[in-house]
């Protein structure tokens, strides 16, 4: 089964996770088809905090791609980020 999850990267209490599509039977921080967006949470100042590519996620999800339950919440958080950004436009 191919999921959408995250990654961790960065370095030791400096979290910096990867939204990547890849298969289930891979490690978290394995081999990947493809990297949709991150997520820093610790981001500060001018820095982002999330980036999806919201079009390969609706592909992905398309084809069969699940995504975690954290995934999912951090997706749906960058749709309602891009909608808000729609509105003000």
């Amino acid at each position: 089964m191919v999921v959408i999850r995250l990654a961790r990267g960065g370095a030791k209490k400096r979290p910096f996770y990867n939204l990547v599509v890849s298969d289930s039977r891979e490690r978290r921080d394995g081999r990947f088809l493809e990297r949709v967006g991150f997520y820093n949470p610790m981001a500060s100042g001018a820095e982002q905090p999330l980036r999806v590519a919201l079009d390969r996620v609706s592909y992905w999800t398309g084809v069969g791609a699940q995504l975690t339950p954290t995934a999912e919440r951090l997706v749906a958080q960058a749709k309602k980020a891009q909608a808000g950004e729609q509105a003000a436009a």
